[in-house]
């Protein structure tokens, strides 16, 4: 008989799990606290790289894998390193990035809102709405049951907790793990390209992602995002207003520094406030990169005090394992967050079906699964971790000896190549 399998959370990798399972013919439940699907709607998209493509490929059924196709956005921006002055220290171009001809190979853009539709379509069956998790108890014959907070209760042979950066599933299985506040703040916004703001405004501030180092504190990340081909799905309603709008291209930026730069209260601060804030911050930078900030809607711009997970050793293999931000939560710094809950969504779709067909038992196959996901996941996290701090890093000899670097990458052909082949893995 089939083991079965509940999911905890309907995030991305949640999703794409029951996909995968589903798909296996492995029997799957997910138990998601939203009541409603409009819950879920965040409006901002995020970047899909290849380990999030093939993740999604063999997961997804054809149609819902072409699904996705038709929804992404394409561009063919490329990558740039300027100062704050808005020179050039080092730019890759699209071509330079290295990327397969395959369309499971490839990168991608896509609004969290789309990419939800794709991920919820084909699972009414199989998805449990205003489920919110309470505990799970380990039975005596080796299985788990869930409790809810509705009084129910639901019963598998294994608990998979992605239920996201406050993971209830995490802190009962590992009590010991937690996030810390990296001592990183920043602030986001959203600049509308409109045709006006595409003739104010740069092309390589239309059309690249770009990190501005400047000689001083602070660090400035921008990139453009195209609308989506292919919108929300015509049964969900969305509420008017940019916040929520994945018709519209945008560039976003993000600017971070020492939290113990900001003022204390500054979480209360309005849109407007904010971006007079970060104005002031930067009133000796380039004209451009001031009309990014300045002419970004006050709706969206937002500030949040950036937070990661720490390592966590090896644990004992049982009926209940984690998931995605659940376990290896990142900051954002990296730009791989939901490609890593895609990874592991697929790896552990990979590891029950070998359990399904007798080549390895449940427990081998999770154990081997959780194996693989603390090395790959918690390296990312330190490399998101790493970045941030940079971001956050006041060191001017440090910053001096990085412009230095990159424009002698620049200036050297196969450093530059080898470089932008990083950019395509």
């Amino acid at each position: 008989m089939n083991k079965t399998v509940m999911i905890i959370g309907g995030g991305i990798g949640g999703l794409a799990l029951a996909h995968g399972l589903r798909r296996a013919g492995i029997p799957v439940a997910v138990y998601e606290r939203s009541r409603t699907r409009t819950e879920w709607l965040q409006g901002y998209r995020i970047h899909i790289n290849p380990h999030g493509s093939r993740a999604l490929h063999d997961c997804l059924e054809p149609a819902a894998w072409q699904a996705f196709l038709d929804t992404v956005s394409t561009g063919d921006g490329g990558f740039g390193f300027t100062t704050e002055r808005f020179q050039n220290l080092l730019h890759i171009s699209h071509d330079d990035i290295a990327v397969s001809s395959d369309p499971a190979e490839q990168h991608y853009g896509v609004s969290r809102i789309s990419l939800r539709q794709v991920l919820l379509s084909g699972l009414d069956d199989v998805l449990h709405l205003g489920k919110t998790f309470t505990h799970y108890e380990t039975m005596a014959d080796g299985r788990v049951t869930a409790y809810f907070e509705d009084g129910s209760s639901a019963t598998a042979d294994l608990l998979v907790g992605a239920d996201g950066a406050n993971s209830r599933v995490r802190k009962q299985l590992l009590p010991h793990a937690d996030r810390i506040d990296t001592g990183v703040t920043a602030v986001a916004g959203k600049h509308r390209l409109t045709e006006a703001a595409l003739a104010r405004l740069p092309q390589q501030l239309t059309r690249d992602a770009n990190l501005v180092i400047p000689a001083g504190r602070g660090t400035l990340f921008t990139a453009v995002w195209r609308h989506d081909r292919r919108t929300v799905a015509p049964d969900v309603s969305l509420p008017e207003g940019f916040l929520l709008d994945n018709t519209a291209d945008y560039t976003f930026w993000a600017y971070a520094d020492a939290s113990a730069q900001f003022p204390s209260d500054v979480e209360d601060y309005t849109g407007a406030a904010l971006t007079k804030l970060i104005l002031d911050r930067t009133r000796n930078w380039s004209p451009e990169l001031r009309e990014l900030i300045g002419g970004s809607d006050p709706e969206t711009v937002n500030v949040v005090r950036i937070r990661s997970a720490t390592p966590v050793d090896p644990w004992p293999t049982g009926p209940v394992t984690l998931l995605g931000d659940a376990i290896h939560n990142m900051t954002p710094m990296a730009g791989i967050g939901a490609n890593t809950a895609l990874r592991d969504a697929d790896l552990l779709r990979r590891r029950l079906i070998a359990a399904q067909q007798g080549q390895v038992t449940q427990h081998d196959a999770v154990a081997e699964y959780e194996r693989q996901m603390r090395d790959y996941g918690f390296a990312a996290v330190k490399q998101s971790l790493r970045n941030a701090r940079q971001a956050a890093g006041a060191h001017r000899f440090g910053r001096t000896v990085f412009r230095t670097v990159l424009r002698t990458v620049s200036a050297v052909p196969p450093w530059k190549r080898r470089f932008a082949r990083s950019f395509g893995s």
